[in-house]
């Protein structure tokens, strides 16, 4: 039993490092392994961005802060890595959230042009877009997002952990908000 335990647990802590939406001290901090290529995991996330502006009017902005973590699953999608990349390259411009979005919009068309034009619409530094994926100068960022999930027992995405514990109930909007707003108590 203490196996299960010990990979219901997030293994890393949130932190500054990570992809925040909110604040870190947050009432509850919810983290989330995600492919941008796995619909299951666009489905989720849009269920969490409904339930955040829910909880924002209801509870206050500071009650939910959400963390993306990567969690390409290349053996499934063969894009998946590569948007990853992507969301990274917009990071460092100061996209990550406008790109993220766009890649689970456009779940069918993660491809480099796509990619590209993703990048162009967003008004980033394309050259250096293009140069950051080339090089691959985030594949070590994303493969420490991977080895964390691992070391909490992550195996498929999506994954959730609320408040550092595996969430394992069901993708619905019911069950998702009840154990975000119990999470506190």
């Amino acid at each position: 039993m203490s196996f299960d335990r010990d990979h219901s647990l997030l293994f890393v802590p949130p932190s500054t490092q990570d992809h925040i939406k909110g604040v870190l001290n947050a009432t509850v901090v919810l983290v989330m392994y995600g492919d941008y290529q796995c619909s299951q995991s666009a489905d989720v996330y849009r269920l969490i961005k409904v339930i955040g502006r829910q909880l924002s009017v209801s509870l206050g902005e500071n009650y939910l802060c959400f963390i993306f973590r990567h969690f390409p699953q290349i053996q499934i999608h063969s894009h998946a890595q590569r948007a990853a990349e992507g969301a990274e390259a917009a990071a460092v411009q100061g996209q990550f959230w406008p790109m993220h979005e766009m890649l689970f919009n456009h779940q069918q068309e993660l491809g480099n042009g796509y990619l590209v034009e993703y990048a162009n619409n967003l008004g980033l530094d394309i050259s250096q877009f293009l140069q950051d994926i080339h090089k691959q100068v985030y594949v070590e960022r994303i493969n420490e997002d991977i080895q964390s999930g691992l070391h909490s027992g992550v195996t498929a995405a999506p994954a959730l952990f609320i408040n550092g514990i595996r969430y394992s109930e069901r993708w619905n909007i019911e069950q998702l908000m009840a154990a975000i707003v119990t999470a506190n108590h």
